[in-house]
């Protein structure tokens, strides 16, 4: 767990874990892993939908495209369920951010240590493995969500008819103040809630799996312990990793809805 040159404390540990490869500083700073995974993440996701689409067959179908055809159809099905207007972009916006998302937690169950030790040797001092426990990743996919909400809200509304809704909904035009302070807290508050919700849950599975990583220095009776702990908590975590992408791609889908509607 630690060497002559890493982590000496549990703290140092737990600190050294959550850091990210990054360079520059404050607004302008690079979270050189977080955009490494992204991208490679987004590169394994469509090497499986290609791969998959070009092997597509009308008879039987393989293994491979009987998963594309489940995540494609369950996908649709939301679409169908949650979204009321017409639009050929939601279906695929949403399988591409619920399928990507999924990648990005998954990274969750990747033991701890497998990859930052590594590449460690290979004179790389920090790397996190999980995009969504970056604040910046799952800010700026939400941010990604939030400028779709205004330019289908405008397109389907048209600038007049999108700001007279921000000024008169809902206390009439005679206190547009109160609309458009009431709106606008509206607008901000979902990809706030997006990127927090996503960020919140995995940073916490993030944070126990490190913690139980760091029995198994303590002996071999908590490293045994620790083997079941870390079993039990990825069954769980499972669970979460969908549970929370699924929640992402929901919560845009019913956004993107509500751009669509002419009137509340």
């Amino acid at each position: 767990m630690s060497t002559s040159e890493g982590p000496k404390t549990a703290t140092d540990y737990i600190v050294h874990h959550l850091t990210n490869l990054s360079s520059g500083e404050g607004f302008w700073a690079l979270h050189w892993d977080t955009l490494f995974f992204s991208f490679l993440l987004g590169v394994v996701m469509v090497l499986v939908f290609g791969i998959a689409a070009r092997r597509a067959t009308t008879g039987v179908p393989g293994g491979l495209q009987n998963f594309v055809e489940l995540m494609v159809e369950f996908v649709d099905r939301q679409v169908k369920d949650t979204f009321h207007g017409r639009s050929a972009l939601i279906a695929p916006l949403a399988l591409t951010i619920f399928c990507w998302v999924f990648l990005w937690n998954a990274m969750d169950l990747v033991p701890v240590d497998a990859l930052p030790e590594p590449a460690k040797k290979l004179g790389v001092p920090y790397l996190r493995m999980v995009p969504s426990t970056d604040l910046n990743a799952t800010f700026g996919l939400s941010l990604s969500v939030l400028l779709l909400i205004i330019f289908y809200s405008i397109k389907i509304k048209g600038p007049l008819g999108y700001a007279k809704e921000f000024l008169t909904h809902p206390f009439g035009p005679y206190l547009f103040p109160a609309n458009l302070l009431l709106n606008i807290v509206e607008l901000v508050a979902k990809p706030i809630s997006l990127a927090l919700r996503l960020f919140g849950n995995l940073y916490a599975g993030e944070m126990i799996f490190i913690l139980i990583a760091l029995l198994y220095g303590a002996g071999w009776m908590l490293g045994a312990f620790a083997g079941v702990l870390q079993l039990g908590w990825a069954i769980f975590h499972l669970l979460v990793i969908t549970l929370q992408a699924f929640i992402f791609m929901v919560l845009t889908i019913v956004y993107l809805s509500m751009a669509h509607e002419d009137s509340h």
